[in-house]
C-alpha cells in the first residue's frame, strides 16, 4: 500500500528533502533513496519486494521463530538472508549515508541498552547497511543485532511512526504514511500470542499519539495518511498485493486532493515511514489505471 501511496504523492508533484524510515519502512526508504524518487525508483522498489516475497524474508510461522529465539535456538539464518537481500539491492557494505545523492535518508532503530532511538543517517559517515539491518530487525522474526556496545532492533519499538526522529533532524513539514492497523488481533481473542499483539499495538498507538502531540507543540504540521485495507492483511501475506496497491493509491489520492495547493507548494516536505507491509509492487500501471 505504501509504494502505491508514494506513487500518488510523486504524481502530485510532491518531492521530499528527507526520507525517514523505521522497521520494514526503513527497507523501502533505503531502496527509494538509492534508486531515485521517480519511476525508476518505484521500479526498483517493485523488484525488491518481488524478490523479498520469493526469499521468504518474513516466514508465516513467526510464532515458531519466536519460540526458537526465546530458548536460544535461533540461528543467524534470517539475519543472513536479510543482509544478502540488502546487498543484492544496492546496500553495499561500504555505502555511507553521505554517498546517497538527491535526498537525505534517516533510518530509525531501537537501542535496547539505552531505551532510545538510534538514528542512522544523522552523520554522513554512518553505514547504510548497518542502519537498515538494525531498523528492520523485526521482532518475532529477527533477533536483536549487536553492534559494538549497542543492542539494536526494530525501530518501531521506540518510534513506530517516526515523527519525533524527523523533528529531531530538522523537519518543518511532515507527510506520514501510517500503516498501523489496530485490527491485527480481535479484541477478545484468548491466548499468549493475541495478548502479545494487543500489547504491542497499545504501545505503538501511544507512541504515535505522543509524537503527533510533540509535532503540534512545536508548530510542525503533520499530514498523516492512514493506509488501511478493508480487511486486515498480515504483513507476510502476499496473496492480495494487487488489491492492496489499488487501495493504497486510492486512499493517498483522496487525501492529497483535500490538501490545499498540494502540487504547487514550494515548502519543504519530510516523509516518514511506519511499518511498511512487505509486498511486491507488481504491474504498477495496471493497478494505477484500475484505480
Amino acid at each position: 500500500m505504501e509504494a502505491s501511496a508514494l506513487c500518488a504523492l510523486l504524481e502530485a508533484g510532491i518531492r521530499p528533502d528527507m526520507l525517514v524510515g523505521t522497521s520494514i519502512g526503513a527497507m523501502n526508504a533505503a531502496c527509494l533513496a538509492l534508486n531515485g524518487l521517480d519511476g525508476t525508483g518505484l521500479a526498483g522498489l517493485e523488484t525488491a519486494w518481488r524478490d523479498a516475497a520469493a526469499a521468504d524474508l518474513l516466514p508465516a510461522n513467526y510464532l515458531w521463530q519466536t519460540l526458537r529465539a526465546l530458548v536460544g535456538r535461533q540461528g543467524n539464518g534470517a539475519q543472513t538472508r536479510l543482509r544478502d537481500f540488502f546487498v543484492a539491492h544496492g546496500l553495499q557494505p561500504d555505502l555511507c549515508f553521505g554517498d546517497i545523492p538527491g535526498v537525505r535518508l534517516v533510518l530509525v532503530a531501537a537501542d535496547l541498552n539505552t531505551g532510545r532511538a538510534a538514528l542512522y543517517g544523522a552523520y554522513p559517515e554512518q553505514i547504510v547497511l548497518e542502519g537498515a539491518l538494525a531498523s528492520a530487525a523485526v521482532p518475532r522474526w529477527i533477533p536483536p543485532l549487536h553492534f559494538g556496545d549497542r543492542v539494536l532492533m526494530d525501530g518501531g519499538v521506540v518510534s513506530n511512526l517516526p515523527i519525533e526522529p524527523a523533528l529531531d533532524q530538522g523537519a518543518t513539514d511532515i507527510i506520514a504514511l501510517d500503516v498501523f492497523d489496530p485490527r491485527a488481533q480481535a479484541a477478545n481473542a484468548p491466548g499468549l500470542a493475541p495478548f502479545f499483539v494487543k500489547f504491542l499495538s497499545t504501545v505503538q498507538q501511544r507512541e504515535t499519539d505522543m509524537e503527533l502531540a510533540l509535532a503540534a507543540a512545536r508548530g510542525v504540521p503533520v499530514r498523516r495518511i492512514a493506509l488501511r485495507p478493508v480487511v486486515h492483511v498480515p504483513i507476510w501475506d502476499f496473496s492480495r498485493t494487487e488489491e492492496l496497491m489499488r487501495t493504497g493509491y486510492e486512499i493517498a489520492s483522496a487525501a492529497i486532493a483535500e490538501w490545499p495547493a498540494a502540487a504547487e507548494t514550494t515548502q519543504r516536505r519530510w516523509w516518514t515511514r511506519s511499518d511498511w507491509l512487505v509486498r511486491p509492487v507488481s504491474r504498477l500501471n495496471r493497478w494505477r489505471k484500475a484505480a
